[in-house]
C-alpha cells in the first residue's frame, strides 16, 4: 500500500429504525485536523480523476453506491513512489481511506446507481487558490486504465 495512506474499516449499527456508521472521529489514526467537508456525487461509469494536492489531506468515505478508488504517489523520495493503488469502498465495503497530500487520485463508479461519496479534508477549500491539480483520467499520464476488468 502506498505510503500515508491509510484504511479504517467502517463499523455500520443497524436496528429497527436504521443504520449508524460514524466515518471520522478526532481519535482516530487517520484523523489530522479538520478543514471542511463536502460530499459529492457521481453517475454509473462515470470516472472523476485524477487530481492532487500539495498541502490537504482527504478522508473519503462512499456512503452510498460503490466507487473504485485509485491512487498514484506522486511524492518524489517515497518509498512508495509511482505505486498504484485500487480500492473499493461504498455501501458493500464501508471504509474511509486517508489521502496524504501528493497522492493523486480519483474514482469511478462501479454500481447501477449513483455514488454519494463524502469527503472531511484538512484544509478549508481556497476559492482564489484552489490547492488542487488535475489531470485527464484518460491521457493524463498516468499508467492506469480505467476500464472494466472482467476475470
Amino acid at each position: 500500500m502506498i505510503d500515508g495512506v491509510k484504511i479504517k474499516k467502517l463499523k455500520v449499527i443497524s436496528d429497527e429504525r436504521g443504520r449508524l456508521m460514524e466515518i471520522l472521529r478526532a481519535d482516530d489514526e487517520a484523523f489530522e485536523k479538520f478543514g471542511q467537508v463536502y460530499m459529492t456525487t457521481t453517475y454509473p461509469d462515470v470516472v472523476k480523476a485524477w487530481h492532487k494536492h500539495e498541502k490537504q489531506a482527504d478522508n473519503m468515505a462512499c456512503v452510498a453506491g460503490m466507487v473504485k478508488v485509485v491512487l498514484r504517489d506522486a511524492r518524489k523520495g517515497s518509498p512508495t513512489f509511482e505505486e498504484i493503488d485500487e480500492f473499493f469502498m461504498g455501501i458493500h465495503n464501508p471504509i474511509l481511506i486517508h489521502i496524504p497530500a501528493g497522492i493523486w487520485h480519483g474514482w469511478k463508479c462501479v454500481g447501477p446507481e449513483e455514488a454519494i461519496v463524502v469527503n472531511a479534508q484538512t484544509e478549508i477549500y481556497d476559492y482564489k487558490k484552489p490547492d488542487e491539480q488535475r489531470l485527464d483520467p484518460h491521457t493524463g499520464g498516468i499508467p492506469y486504465d480505467w476500464s472494466r476488468k472482467d476475470g
